[in-house]
Formats: structure tokens, sequence, C-alpha cells
């Protein structure tokens, strides 16, 4: 088969094409725009407080879940609150720099004290924010018949001080409170650990008001839908939720689905999020509990959330109810032990089942080497040297395909147009020179998922950014500033192709196959660094290997040329 190299060779052009369209259809442009802190109060009056769900539960305490009966754009509206200038209450630890809200007690903003904007920069990055172009706050309360949060408004809490900060201390507990005149008493706590990016939001209610109250806890993350630009074409930033329930353990969840559907389901446990290319926002409901995940769309914002079970606080009793609030980066480790699948939030896509004992690999030759660079280096080799056998046999098959050429141009000549006995002939070609017309193309189909599970790892994970290699690549996760690697690059395909004989005739397909490494090195000076690294090497692998491949083949007799 003459052509058997240019379907290879179109097939990887198609492959690479289809994984481009999936990836802009799943993630869209994002870029943070500064906006005056000015307008942070009004923003704060007019949007946080136009979208807390309503809920009416059952006195019998045993039932199941009721939900809230009004999660539409309708849902009555709470009057603005009245500013104060104590409002807002900072937070310090060694990981994140957070600001609450005491209306509401919603997390208003949080930077992430270890994650700078750009690499060597001062300014740390920032997930959630009060701005009006880029608002994104993590929103919770207690709603209900007696919650205080509900259609009059939200409560007004208090705090001992405006300012916390963890020195030294392994855990910091911030409480805030809230009464009502009848004697209802709600203290909100909020206990952040050292070197942690988990919040362990608790709600302690003690009634003293003379009857039964009943509430249900709630939170949810809201995020702005304007439309924001930048970004690159070849690395634009994810913005979209997702969720879990018992029986999905990771669906993403578009804004564009919101505003075409609001989303309303009940499950055991479960968690909402809000997602970044290597940041994600979550809340994790009590898991031993059924909980009722909501989305929708408010005044061009995108809300997902869950309410929790009813709660009846008999008169002089107190109760206690905890959720976790995640705000940092998607840390593997750590989010897979705070709920089931939120770890699938690094999203490797379908090829997961590969792609997470691939970077457990990375991981711990990371470990060993202490450089992220070198360590895709090992993986290459580590993955190419396992698939030599495969390498192997697809070149073997390829150079006797190549053999195959003069006595296939006789069977040509011999039958001309008549296919039937042309297609006969073939096969009993094949059946005596032993020889299988798909031998170059199942190793490389069974080599796909391989490369392809790696390329997402290296594209997602957070441990890469920011992280350098060696002399002017000081970011891994971004394109090489010289173009160094690109060129290197194009110039091993360059000699991958020489290496191989140009069978075919054709002269648009061999223009096609000659500028093909010009072509690809273009996209890859596009390309994060740490992508085009491991191609390179992968490349001048596959060189090394197919002199050895040739080398044997021409002791066997096999002409490889």
């Amino acid at each position: 088969m003459e052509s058997q190299r240019s379907i290879l060779i179109i097939g990887l052009l198609l492959v690479s094409f289809l994984l481009w369209i999936e990836y802009q259809e799943a993630y869209g442009p994002q870029v943070v725009e500064p906006v005056s802190n000015a307008s942070t109060t009004q923003t704060l009056d007019n949007q946080i407080n136009n979208s807390i769900p309503s809920a009416n539960l059952t006195t019998n305490t045993a039932s199941a879940l009721d939900v809230p009966t009004d999660l539409s754009e309708n849902a009555p509206v709470p009057a603005p609150v009245q500013v104060q200038s104590n409002r807002f209450v900072n937070v310090i630890t060694d990981t994140l720099n957070v600001s609450i809200d005491l209306i509401g007690g919603d997390v208003v903003q949080a930077d992430l004290v270890q994650y700078p904007v750009t690499q060597g920069a001062d300014d740390s990055y920032q997930l959630l924010s009060p701005q009006d172009a880029t608002l994104y706050v993590a929103q919770s309360g207690l709603i209900g018949t007696d919650g205080p949060d509900g259609s009059g408004g939200r409560p007004q809490y208090t705090a001992t001080a405006d300012t916390f900060m963890m020195n030294g201390t392994e855990t910091l507990q911030i409480p805030i409170v809230w009464q009502s005149p009848e004697g209802l008493s709600v203290t909100k706590t909020f206990e952040f650990e050292s070197n942690s990016h988990t919040v362990y939001v608790t709600y302690t209610i003690e009634n003293n008001t003379g009857r039964t109250l009943q509430m249900q806890q709630f939170a949810q993350l809201k995020q702005t839908l304007n439309e924001q630009s930048g970004g690159s074409m070849f690395m634009p930033t994810f913005r979209g939720a997702a969720y879990s329930t018992q029986d999905e353990r990771y669906e993403k969840l578009p804004f564009g689905d919101i505003e075409d559907e609001s989303l309303r389901i009940a499950t055991i446990g479960g968690w909402v999020g809000m997602l970044e290319h290597y940041f994600v926002s979550a809340w994790v409901p009590p898991q031993d509990q059924t909980n009722t995940i909501y989305s929708r769309i408010v005044q061009n914002n995108a809300i997902v959330g869950y309410t929790g079970e009813g709660i009846v606080v008999n008169d002089a009793q107190t109760s206690q109810v905890t959720s976790i609030l995640y705000m940092g980066p998607k840390d593997q480790a750590v989010l897979a032990e705070l709920a089931r699948g939120l770890d699938l939030t690094v999203d490797y896509g379908i090829l997961w089942w590969i792609a997470q004992p691939l970077f457990e690999l990375l991981k711990l030759i990371q470990s060993f080497v202490i450089n992220w660079g070198l360590a895709i280096v090992i993986i290459t080799l580590i993955v190419k040297g396992a698939m030599y056998w495969l390498t192997k046999k697809q070149y073997e098959s390829m150079a006797k395909m190549r053999n195959l050429a003069p006595k296939m141009q006789q069977l040509k000549d011999r039958y001309g147009d008549d296919r039937q006995k042309m297609s006969q002939a073939m096969m009993e070609m094949y059946k005596k020179e032993k020889v299988n017309p798909m031998g170059g193309c199942f190793p490389l189909l069974l080599q796909m998922p391989i490369f392809l599970a790696l390329y997402w790892v290296l594209l997602e994970s957070v441990e890469l950014r920011h992280a350098s290699f060696v002399l002017w690549i000081t970011d891994l996760s971004v394109p090489d500033p010289f173009f160094v690697l690109p060129i290197l690059t194009g110039l091993s395909m360059f000699l991958l192709q020489k290496l191989q004989p140009m069978t075919i005739q054709d002269p648009l397909q061999q223009k096609l196959l000659q500028y093909m490494p010009v072509a690809m090195s273009v996209f890859f000076f596009f390309f994060p660094a740490g992508l085009v690294l491991y191609w390179l090497i992968s490349n001048l692998v596959t060189l090394a290997q197919a002199k050895i491949i040739y080398a044997s083949m021409e002791k066997r007799g096999i002409k490889s040329k």
C-alpha cells in the first residue's frame, strides 16, 4: 500500500484537528481585567443579594429533603441592606487572603497567596472577586421557614475583629454571630487550616424562641457571564460549572447549558463547583445526607449550588451543620479526599483512567529529580521504551509493504480495472508473504491513547504552572519565548520523514509530506513548552528506535528502504 504513510499522517492531522475542536468547545476564553475598588460595595448590594433560594420544610423530621420551591429568575429579590463601615472581615493564612461579607456571611474575595498572577510577581492570583466585571463569589446560609436568609433579606452578622491572621497555628477559627429579637442565635464559624485551601463552614443554631424552628442549609457559587476577551487561541481558559451526584461522579456544566435549562437533582452527597484552567472553587455538602443540586441564571450571573436536608431545632436545643468550601489549585490528591469525583475537575477527558496513572508516575519522577522538565523527559523515555515493541511492529510492517510495491504494480498491470480480481490477488499475495496490510496502522492506534492521555496530563496539571526547566525555559505552562523547542521539534519531524523513503508518486502528496513539519512547527510556537518538550523528546527517541529497527531488519534480510 504505497499511500499508507500519507494515510497515517492525514489520520494524525485529523485526530489533532478533532482534538483541537473538542478543546475549543470545552473551553472558552477568559481574562481578568482589573476593576476599580470603588464599585465593590454597590456590586455586593445589587448582585450578591439577588439570588438566595427560598424553602419551605415539612414538620416531619424523618421525611426526605423538601427542596426550595422557587429557584427561577422571578424569585423574590431581598431588599438592599444598609452598608456598614465594618462590613468586611479579612482573613489571612499561609495560603489564602479572604474577605468575608458580614451581610450574609459570604466569601466575596479569595486570593491564592502561593500562586502569583505571573511568574515572579508579588500580586496573588485572585480566584473569587466582588468586582462587577469579574463577579465570582461563594454564598451560603440558612433558608426555609425560620432561616435567617430569606425573602426579607440577608442577616447582618457581627465579628469580634475586622482582621484575623494565622500566626504559626495549625487552625484559625472565625466565628460570626447573628441573633434575632425572638431568641434565635446563629454562629457561622469559618475554620481555616495551615497549608490548606479548604475551609470548613459550620452553623451552630441555638433556639430560645419558645417554639420549634425549621430551616435548611444552602451554598452556591455565582459568577458573571460577561464576555471577557483575551487569552491564547491555543491556551484558552475554561470558565464553567461542574457538579457530582450519586450516579454521575463528574459532570461539566457549561454556562450555555445553564442558560438553556436549569438543573435540579436530588442526590446523596454530591458537590458543586466552578472551574478554571488550573483552579477550582467547590462547595461540598455533608456526604451522608440528601442534597439537591441546582443551577440557574440570574441577572447575567451563572449560579450553581445545593440545598441540604431540613433541620428541625426544638426549643432550648442547639443544632449544628457543616459544609466544606474549597478555593484553590486543582490538586488531585487533596480534591479526591474531599469528595468522590472532585479530583476529576482536573479534566483529562475520557482517557482519565490512563492519564491519572501517568500523572502519578510523573509526580513520582519529579520527587526524585526535583525538576518538572526533566521529569517530562524521563517519563517520555519510559513511555516510548514501553511502546518499543509496537513501534517495531509498525516499522517492520511498513517495510514489508514497501518491499511488496513492485509485485503490487504487477498486479495492477495485470488486472487493470477489474477490482474484484485485483482484491482477490492482493489477499492471496498478503497471505503468501505473511503480511498484514493494516500492520502499520494498528500499533499506531494502540499508541494514540497513551499519547493523548499524556498530552492532557501536561496541559491540565497545575503543578506545571510556573515550573521551570533549564536556561530560558522558566515556565513549562507557556510557549517557549525564543521558539527554540518548536524549531527543534520541526527539525526532528523533518529528519523522521527523511529517514523513511518516499514511495508516494503523487506530486501533491509529496508536497504535503515535505511541508508538514514546517506547518506543525508553526502550531508548536503556541503550545506550552512542556508539551513541545514532550513531543521533541518523543521524536528523538523515535529516531533512535527507527535506526535500531532498520539495522535489525537489514540483518534479517528485510529491506528497510
